[in-house]
């Protein structure tokens, strides 16, 4: 029997009843998995009541405790929100099953045939903060591809974690499915965490979303690969050929239309040959952000706040925003490469082949041309919904969907041959 005082024997429980989940998910049919989000979409629109109370639960306790207004908003869910939530699964439902895909196939001159195709890691964990709605995306990405999941919650969103995936395990269950695919760790205790990371041979992947304090914990007490999702200091470079009212729309856009998001604007880096940057800066203050600018843009604008040089490094996840004049794309591109975190970052130019370089020389896993940084999303990528941004290089980059929850297994069809 679990000792329900010990962390490792919570997650050793969960972690066992997974592995056996994880097989039967493997050997699930594409349509048994299609039916079963749709019915724990269908699921979560019953629920939609129950639903909310807890999440008004948890805001009321958030507020209690001092959350910020992005924070608060990242916790929120309503009606909208969480249709959005439930349209997410059946998206996900609808798309194509990359388990059985075959990546390649070549015949050796031996005339064994060799192939890699498409399959489950197995057994996910899920580390993440604050957004409600991670538990149902991750619950029918990992679903969908084949994996059972352990998902553990921040405890600023227990309640409404805890009645999402009530109502996601009653919809997967009815199609057969089996109900530990997907299980929550009932603790808030933080030795969880310490458990998961620790659980090498019991869970295969650990995947944290959350803020860096997290996300270096994570990396550096982990025994199990992890699939990193860093902060988002995200920049927008506005070039001396960009049209201004794209520019302006797009810069409001990034930095204001979600500040709570992580491809949210941090950072916007302003041509020192565009003709009007003060116009910028204004129509970023006047809708109501924060400016915190270098030398030149206080010199520009006055009242704006002076940057210190620790804002070149955060990320604010509210109306707050730092801003440099830099000396074109080579600037730019410096600037990026000093502080930015790899996640997205995007140009505004007229000028196609400086686009072009920008686009070549920012190493980020999501760089956009003439588009808002608020695009780096599963959904808006046509993915259905997402574990969130890998901001690493290897196994996945940027929005982390179906085929990035899976791995590869080579098979040889054979004659007869031997070595000999």
């Amino acid at each position: 029997m679990t000792d329900p005082s010990s962390p490792a024997a919570v997650i050793a429980a969960l972690a066992g009843r997974a592995r056996v989940a994880s097989r039967a998910m493997a050997a699930a049919s594409d349509a048994a998995k299609a039916r079963g989000l749709h019915d724990a979409a269908q699921a979560l629109r019953d629920d939609a009541a129950t639903i909310l109370r807890a999440n008004a639960l948890d805001l009321e306790r958030g507020r209690a405790n001092g959350l910020s207004e992005a924070m608060l908003d990242r916790l929120r869910l309503d009606p909208a929100r969480l249709e959005g939530v439930a349209q997410a699964v059946a998206t996900v439902a609808d798309l194509a099953d990359p388990v059985g895909e075959t990546i390649d196939r070549s015949t050796r001159p031996n005339g064994l045939v060799l192939s890699r195709v498409r399959v489950p890691i197995g057994v996910i964990g899920i580390i993440y903060e604050s957004r409600p709605n991670v538990t149902v995306d991750a619950a029918a990405l990992c679903a969908r591809s084949g994996n059972a999941v352990i998902l553990r919650g921040g405890s600023e969103a227990v309640e409404s974690n805890r009645a999402l995936h009530a109502a996601f395990v009653r919809g997967l269950t009815r199609a057969g499915l089996p109900q530990d695919a997907v299980q929550l760790v009932p603790t808030t205790d933080r030795a969880a965490v310490g458990a998961m990371l620790a659980a090498a041979g019991a869970i295969d992947l650990i995947i944290p979303r959350g803020g860096r304090s997290l996300v270096e914990r994570v990396q550096n007490d982990a025994r199990v690969p992890v699939l990193a999702h860093l902060d988002g200091i995200n920049h927008v470079f506005v070039h001396a050929s960009a049209d201004a009212a794209m520019a302006t729309r797009i810069v409001l856009d990034a930095k204001l239309r979600r500040t709570g998001i992580c491809g949210a604007m941090e950072t916007l880096l302003i041509d020192r040959g565009y003709p009007d940057p003060a116009a910028l800066v204004r129509a970023l203050a006047e809708a109501g952000c924060a400016v915190r600018g270098d030398a030149a843009v206080c010199a520009l604008v006055p009242g704006i706040a002076p940057a210190t040089a620790a804002d070149w490094d955060t990320e604010y996840l509210d109306a707050i925003a730092s801003v440099a004049l830099v000396d074109g794309v080579e600037g730019a591109t410096a600037h990026i490469a000093a502080h930015g975190s790899h996640h997205t970052d995007a140009i505004v130019a007229q000028d196609e082949a400086v686009a072009g370089r920008f686009l070549r020389e920012v190493d980020s896993a999501i760089v956009l041309w003439n588009a808002s940084t608020q695009f780096a999303d599963g959904g808006e990528f046509g993915l259905g919904a997402e574990i969130g941004i890998a901001t690493g290089r290897l196994h996945a980059r940027g929005p982390v969907a179906l085929e990035g929850l899976t791995t590869y297994k080579w098979l040889g069809h054979g004659t007869g041959q031997v070595r000999g």
